[in-house]
């Protein structure tokens, strides 16, 4: 059984895949777009490689090298809602960033 915290991210991070995904940003009114899955990809290989989730600066950084075209703070606030690191790290199956409230 797949279980949330009361914030709505995943507990075990490795119960995460692509449909989990899927569901959780179509809840979120989303529908994922292959700029959608670049962004959640460069987080998750964050996560695995740093054991942090990535708060906005890094999470630029890390989509920069991917796809320069989408990565800046408007761009990804108008894929992923204004609170794009918090709504990043649910889709993508990972904790809490740092960043978020």
């Amino acid at each position: 059984m797949i279980e949330f915290d009361d914030e709505g991210f995943l507990r075990v991070p490795s119960q995460w895949d692509s449909e989990l995904a899927t569901n959780i940003a179509k809840e979120n009114d989303i529908e994922l777009s292959e700029a959608h899955w670049t962004v959640i990809n460069a987080a998750r290989s964050f996560y695995a490689q740093t054991g942090i989730s990535p708060s906005m600066r890094p999470l630029i950084k890390i989509v920069e090298s991917e796809d320069v075209t989408i990565a800046n703070s408007i761009t990804l606030a108008q894929l992923f809602t204004p609170q794009v690191t918090r709504l990043v790290a649910q889709i993508a199956g990972i904790p809490k960033p740092s960043d978020c409230l």
